[in-house]
């Protein structure tokens, strides 16, 4: 901004935004790199007991449910017992679960271990990033979230075509244990960030934690296995009524817990509000998009994994080259534009992908599509990021960070959930282009509620905690 100098980055904040993103990535890359290697896993451990889909679908869930719902309260366990402490227990645990998932010996030994792996990955993201809220300020902390931003999402881009690699030239086990190297170096760098103290009173909201777990998990069953087992099959009816009885329960007991793990009061900001209700429209675009794209090109198109990953490259380079630029303008100007027009952007992407048939020949069905996708994905990602923790006040920022990053990661698993039934449970043109037309809508809505709810800030109230908008 005219007439402002901007500060050097310092030693400290440039190892902080180097552990934050790692600490992310590896968390994040693992929502995505398995995706390609899904093909290979049910080949080998798909079995009567669990059939492909299914298998490949708990694959991906088994994941976030357990990512999503402790996410929240990792925030919590992140603000009680300090950042660098849970972000190095949960690189521990995360190298741990990987190695379980790459020694699997059956399809319900992974889903299990895909479970365990999720509950290290949700102390990862708050924790990391709630080390550059607190390290970072101003300007610098805007361009500082969007680099992080540009390469924690990018993972969920360049998985694909780390998977197919590693897939097509080893085996697929080894997409789990390529996390153990890029942790052990993400816990070296660990050692030379100051300790955080926790704060005292805080408690950890256990109950909210396991209604939270349980209910999503009733619900995810529910609409994976329905397909299955019949939507009228007791089994079916119980476990999503069940689930959505325990999330209505969470909601309500958050309202009235002394130290809850979603404190509802962060809802009063109102781009808090807008932008999470923003984020489980584009995340829940992205997941779905990406699960069916990748699975569509190599069991419908033919292409071999490694092909698969390549195809999306694109949108990789997008955002590397475009998110931190975009951040620094949503810093200058305001978000409320870009997280608008960016998802737009992105469903148009998607709709140009409506070209595809049998053949996905990649010059003229699969390119345009990605370049479109990868633009509008790199304008939306780091003001929505920046607009969401722009408006909790500090102390909140681990469980700011956790919020948001819980409400992308259930957007994710509800929408891969509803795969079987948007697909009718076969994957081909017809119903792959159900589901691209599904995450194009989506991804509207997304551009719509930013347009409706975000403001762009002029100021903080320090009393309130709450943002000032125009």
């Amino acid at each position: 901004m005219a007439g402002h100098s901007v500060r050097p980055v310092t030693t400290l904040q440039r190892r902080v935004l180097v552990v934050a993103v790692l600490g992310s990535f590896v968390s994040f890359l693992d929502g995505t790199v398995v995706s390609v290697a899904l093909p290979a896993i049910a080949d080998e451990l798909a079995g009567p007991g669990m059939e492909a889909l299914p298998l490949q679908q708990w694959v991906v869930d088994a994941y976030l449910i357990t990512l999503g719902a402790l996410m929240l309260v990792a925030g919590s366990i992140s603000d009680v017992y300090g950042r660098r402490r849970v972000l190095a227990a949960g690189l521990v645990g995360f190298a741990l679960a990987s190695i379980l998932c790459a020694v699997a010996p059956t399809g319900p030994f992974l889903v299990l271990a895909r479970a365990l792996q999720g509950v290290a990955g949700a102390l990862l993201v708050p924790s990391s990033l709630a080390l550059i809220i607190a390290t970072f300020s101003g300007e610098a902390q805007s361009r500082a979230i969007g680099r992080w931003t540009a390469l924690t999402t990018s993972a969920m881009i360049v998985g694909p075509f780390v998977g197919g690699m590693l897939v097509d030239f080893a085996s697929w086990r080894w997409v789990f244990w390529i996390n153990v190297p890029v942790i052990a170096v993400t816990l070296w760098l660990l050692r030379g960030v100051p300790a955080a103290e926790g704060e005292p009173g805080r408690h950890i909201d256990v109950p909210g934690a396991m209604l939270a777990a349980l209910g999503l998990a009733g619900v995810v069953f529910g609409l994976i296995e329905g397909e299955r087992l019949g939507w009228t099959s007791p089994v079916i009816l119980v476990s999503i009524i069940a689930g959505a009885v325990m999330l209505v329960a969470f909601v309500l007991y958050q309202r009235r817990a002394a130290d809850p793990m979603l404190p509802l009061r962060l809802f009063r900001a109102r781009n808090f509000a807008w932008g999470n209700l923003a984020t489980t429209a584009i995340y829940g675009a992205l997941s779905l998009g990406g699960f069916v794209l990748t699975l569509f090109l190599q069991q419908v198109a033919g292409y071999s994994a490694t092909a698969s990953g390549v195809a999306q490259l694109p949108t990789t380079i997008a955002m590397i080259a475009l998110s931190a630029w975009f951040g620094t303008l949503a810093g200058r100007y305001g978000p409320r534009l870009f997280m608008t027009v960016g998802p737009i952007v992105a469903g148009v992407g998607y709709l140009l992908m409506l070209a595809m048939d049998e053949t996905a020949y990649y010059p003229t069905q699969v390119l345009p599509g990605q370049l479109v996708f990868g633009l509008g994905l790199a304008i939306t990602v780091a003001p929505l990021t920046a607009a969401i923790l722009g408006a909790v006040p500090t102390h909140d920022a681990g469980i700011g960070s956790a919020v948001n990053n819980a409400v992308a990661r259930v957007a994710g698993l509800v929408t891969v959930a509803f795969a079987g039934i948007i697909t009718g449970g076969v994957l081909d043109v017809a119903s792959f282009h159900r589901a691209l037309l599904v995450t194009a809508g989506l991804l509207f809505l997304g551009g719509l509620l930013s347009l409706v709810g975000i403001r762009n800030v002029r100021g903080v109230d320090p009393d309130a905690n709450l943002v000032k908008t125009s």
